[in-house]
């Protein structure tokens, strides 16, 4: 039997599905393994063990700079706050959220497992940590905006382009 792609009807083909028993999906299900996160070729593990020092050579050069030009009062009591709520919660819990202004904080490693409550300019959002956003700014994850829907309109007649 010829396929569509040898027709020369369509550029594309169905690959024809791969039907295991169920016990064989089990066991391949079973046989997955979480994948490693690692910031910029280092694991987690050791992202979290890294000095200062270390953590600026690999962000990226803005970050870098803000480093370099050294961390304020309020981002170091910010990171003060996080390290309370962090030792105050019990093991195997989310720490209290800790409200912030500073969406220009640059995410490190030690912030990893916080609660964050970041101003967008009228409500904290509430952003929890996670090794993924390390060298991000806070600010990313709380929009500011309300986005656009502008497709919603009932006749597109009338909207105006």
């Amino acid at each position: 039997m010829q396929s569509w792609k040898s027709l020369g009807r369509v550029d594309w083909a169905y690959e024809e599905a791969d039907f295991t028993t169920g016990e064989e999906a089990a066991a391949k299900k079973a046989s997955r393994s979480f994948k490693k996160y690692s910031y910029r070729g280092v694991e987690l593990d050791q992202l979290l063990d890294l000095s200062n020092e270390n953590f600026i050579e690999l962000v990226h050069a803005r970050a870098r700079r803000r480093f370099q030009r050294g961390l304020k009062r309020r981002p170091l009591g910010l990171i003060k706050k996080l390290r309370k709520s962090k030792k105050e919660a019990g093991p195997n819990e989310k720490p209290a959220m800790v409200k912030t202004h500073l969406r220009d904080m640059i995410i490190v490693p030690e912030m990893i497992g916080s609660v964050v409550g970041v101003y967008n300019g009228k409500t904290f959002t509430t952003v929890e940590v996670k090794p993924e956003m390390t060298g991000h700014y806070l600010g990313e994850f709380s929009i500011s905006y309300k986005p656009v829907g502008h497709s919603r309109g009932a006749n597109m007649k009338d909207s105006r382009l």
